[in-house]
């Protein structure tokens, strides 16, 4: 079916200032991503998967302004023996990077690499988000496949001991980035991949992973500071024989946040967990759509998202376990859960399972609530002033979603960041 023609003037004037980078082994991959653009156009409220998201300012031809927050404070990993690379506004900072280079792994520039006749990404890029478009479309996804500028291409070999940060920086309040970047894993190895900053006023950004089998794939990213920044992420994964996959995203502030991860388990006994811990005070509006596919047998999925939403922040969880006929012995859990801090807030979700095997163990829950007056009483009755009481049970609440990162350093980090975030905003 072609796009609906109420849609083309629309997707032609977001385009219009856009332009198909020139690449030798990349044309096909970016044109095929054209078409698919082209026959889906640009998504509208009334779709299935954005009735609780409206589109505009991500359709918008340039990007609101988001005003730029001075933070005070230093990079989040910067405790973090890592590998730095930074990207401005969407534009690479080779002066605040360090070299691309690390044991047992190959990291390019998607912009560098364009310029080479061949390359391995040419079977790689773009080709987890088409597949990724049945059977829901993702117009932001082939849009970024279409038109990004720039990007990380990260090859692993073996287990890469320092992880690799990349850290985006916004420094134009009216910049549009978009970054795509691809990592495949070969069998065996082994990357933590740290991502933090707010990117840019709005942000588009798509990460396809290749996990093979028995390799494992961490993922932690931070997103927050300037608030009124808007971004829609992507991330695509494919999942070999017992490979891992593992990755947690903490929110905090932003207008409009949509992170979308599509996942697809592939080989037998393979693992995806995917998290999230989202902070969010007044405008904020945050979005996590997720679809897991299981299609072999004995994997295991996990899905924990946790929302704190007070002065009439909203929330969104839409998640997905699809288990296909052969995928026997699937393990597929998910829940998502929020706590209102006040009566003017809101957490709209939308769970799904579609199963189509008969041994599996999927379930799935979501709840919202208020704090538990009880539990707030109690401390309280301690001594506890009541900001702070309010505080621990909060943490507490958030806790189970930063428990399933792997490294307890980075989760400790993780939890100091949300106290911080917490102590900043008290009433």
């Amino acid at each position: 079916m072609g796009i609906a023609e109420s849609r083309i003037p629309q997707l032609q004037d977001r385009v219009a200032g856009l332009s198909v980078p020139a690449s030798a082994w990349n044309a096909k991959n970016r044109a095929a991503a054209v078409e698919r653009l082209q026959s889906m156009g640009l998504p509208a409220p009334r779709d299935e998967y954005w009735r609780f998201t409206d589109p505009k300012s991500l359709n918008a031809i340039e990007a609101p302004k988001a005003a730029l927050f001075d933070p005070k404070e230093t990079d989040v990993f910067d405790t973090i023996d890592r590998l730095e690379i930074v990207f401005v506004d969407g534009v690479f900072d080779a002066t605040a990077s360090d070299e691309l280079s690390g044991s047992n792994m190959s990291i390019e520039r998607l912009s560098d690499a364009e310029g080479q006749d061949t390359h391995w990404t040419a079977d790689c890029y773009g080709a987890l988000e088409a597949i990724g478009q049945t059977p829901v479309q993702r117009p932001f996804a082939a849009l970024n496949t279409a038109y990004a500028t720039d990007g990380v291409l990260i090859h692993v070999t073996g287990k890469v001991e320092k992880p690799v940060n990349i850290s985006y920086r916004h420094a134009n309040e009216t910049s549009d980035a978009i970054l795509h970047h691809v990592i495949k894993l070969e069998e065996g190895a082994e990357l933590t991949l740290l991502e933090n900053g707010p990117a840019a006023a709005r942000f588009n950004k798509s990460c396809e992973v290749f996990v093979a089998d028995r390799a494992t794939f961490h993922h932690v990213r931070t997103q927050g500071r300037d608030h009124e920044r808007r971004a829609v992420t992507h991330i695509f994964a494919d999942l070999g024989t017992e490979s891992v996959f593992k990755s947690f995203t903490l929110t905090a502030n932003g207008a409009l946040t949509r992170n979308e991860c599509v996942l697809r388990l592939n080989g037998d006994d393979a693992t995806a967990h995917v998290a999230g811990a989202s902070v969010g005070d007044g405008d904020f509006h945050h979005d996590d759509t997720v679809f897991i596919t299981h299609d072999a047998v004995g994997c295991e999925s996990r899905q924990v998202f946790k929302k704190v939403l007070r002065n009439g922040a909203t929330g969104v969880f839409q998640g997905k376990i699809l288990v296909k006929p052969d995928a026997q012995k699937t393990d597929g859990y998910q829940i998502s859960q929020s706590l209102l801090l006040d009566d003017d807030s809101q957490f709209l979700a939308k769970p799904e399972l579609e199963i189509y095997a008969d041994d599996v163990a999927c379930s799935h829950g979501s709840t919202s609530g208020a704090i538990d007056e009880e539990a707030l009483f109690y401390l309280c009755s301690r001594g506890v002033p009541k900001d702070q009481a309010t505080d621990l049970l909060t943490v507490a609440f958030l806790a189970e979603a930063a428990d399933e990162i792997e490294s307890d350093t980075l989760s400790d980090l993780i939890v100091d960041k949300l106290e911080g975030w917490l102590e900043r905003h008290r009433p």
